[in-house]
């Protein structure tokens, strides 16, 4: 069986798509451990709502392919996601990304994992860190938890826990 961590993000009616995502992933294996909700910012495109941010441990049969080509755009398409080419950054009613696999590093065409993000964004990171505080990021030779604790310590936005969402 393989640890699919996923990270999830909306910002159009979120506390209904969230919820539901985390339902639809559950289809496809065994939900083993769902962070807490989180609150940030917009990145790239400022003009629009907070997203709301979570992370998921999938346990599936799935391979990391088929997580990309299948599981992910089936449920954002169940999701009704709409995809703006002219703005990659804008609002969503759902975004799922396969973060880490296993303990693998693997590129699957311009998608590689662990995502580069991780030690970046802190949306990734926070959500991430309550689900396996000791997984050392392949590549980052760090704890995800040394991350999320770094990127918190230089927070300069809003992130807030929001305890009213719940997975």
């Amino acid at each position: 069986m393989n640890q699919v961590y996923l990270a999830l993000g909306s910002n159009i009616h979120p506390e209904y798509h969230l919820p539901q995502a985390v339902r639809l992933l559950a289809e496809r294996g065994n939900i083993i451990r769902k962070s807490s909700v989180w609150q940030s910012e917009p990145v790239g495109d400022e003009h629009q709502a907070d997203f709301l941010n979570a992370a998921v441990l999938l346990e599936t049969d799935c391979d990391a392919q088929r997580i990309w080509d299948e599981v992910i755009p089936g449920i954002e398409a169940r999701l009704l996601r709409v995809r703006d080419p002219l703005n990659k950054n804008g609002p969503r009613t759902i975004d799922v990304d396969l973060v880490l696999f296993n303990e693998e590093q693997l590129q699957m065409a311009h998608r590689i994992v662990p995502d580069p993000d991780i030690g970046s964004r802190i949306f990734l990171a926070v959500p991430l860190a309550e689900l396996d505080p000791g997984y050392c990021v392949p590549g980052l030779g760090r704890s995800i938890s040394e991350i999320a604790a770094e990127l918190q310590a230089n927070c300069e936005s809003a992130f807030v826990r929001r305890d009213d969402v719940e997975l």
